[in-house]
């Protein structure tokens, strides 16, 4: 029975450990369009977990699908890449400085 509980145990902390999100910070010097929300200025937390991303900044928050890529060379700063649609911006990829990680936005 101990085997048992203990084994359990185990097991959730691992599937706990695989399902964690990457959590990276990303500054908007200017409105963002991602998805149908136009997000303001400001500093935001982004969580990507599997092929989603959520970008928080106090009580905004917004959701957007991703797809994380990996580049051939690392990034010196964390950038934001823009394509001008509508008169507005959106937002169409994050390049996450230190790293070679590339978050690209599907809209």
């Amino acid at each position: 029975m101990k085997k048992n509980i203990l084994l359990a145990i185990g097991v959730a902390g691992l599937a706990a450990l695989g399902a964690s999100a990457k959590t990276y910070s990303v500054t908007l010097y200017e409105p963002a369009v991602v998805g149908s929300m136009t997000l303001k200025p400001g500093d935001y937390r982004v969580e990507v977990n599997d092929q989603k991303a959520v970008l928080r900044n106090g009580s905004v928050r917004c959701e957007a699908p991703v797809k994380v890529e990996t580049s051939d060379t690392k990034y010196n700063s964390t950038t934001v890449r823009f394509a001008n649609g509508d008169g507005k911006m959106h937002l169409q990829e994050i390049h996450v400085g230190g790293s070679k990680t590339k978050i690209v936005f599907d809209e």
